[in-house]
């Protein structure tokens, strides 16, 4: 009896741990270069696509009504709390990495092709932006 409880928490935590490798959830984002959390955005999936959208900015100097001032397209102007900052990306046949989508940065108003790749048992997410041949690479810690 003792076996099989032990067999059926063993199993429940390892399907936690799956459910876990996955990019949806609640993100913070940290600045690859100071370490500072910039904010906390919001990752859905809808037909095997990602949308994310900044939940609230962490940032000490963020203005409560921030908007997107920066960008070049049809979130010109729109706020930041809210904003959806990632669209598409679908996850590799065989991998854990969703490839294909696109992220904004709302700094500078520029779109990169995007990566996102569940890490350390999905409490981290390696948000890769690409550029050309130029990349960077964030590291997000789940919220929840």
């Amino acid at each position: 009896m003792k076996a099989l409880l032990a067999a059926i928490a063993l199993a429940a935590s390892a399907a936690s741990a799956m459910a876990q490798m996955t990019p949806v959830g609640v993100w913070r984002s940290v600045d690859d270069k100071t370490g500072e959390s910039k904010a906390e955005i919001r990752i859905a999936e809808s037909g095997g696509a990602l949308a994310g959208r900044i939940e609230k900015t962490l940032r000490k100097d963020a203005k409560p009504d921030a908007a997107c001032d920066e960008c070049t397209d049809e979130r010109k102007g729109k706020p930041i709390a809210g904003l959806e900052i990632i669209r598409g990306g679908k996850k590799a046949e065989g991998k854990d990495v969703w490839e294909g989508g696109r992220i904004l940065d709302p700094e500078n108003g520029k779109e990169y092709r995007a990566s996102f790749t569940p890490v350390d048992g999905g409490k981290k997410l390696e948000v890769r932006g690409y550029l050309g041949p130029f990349w960077r690479t964030q590291t997000w810690m789940r919220v929840q």
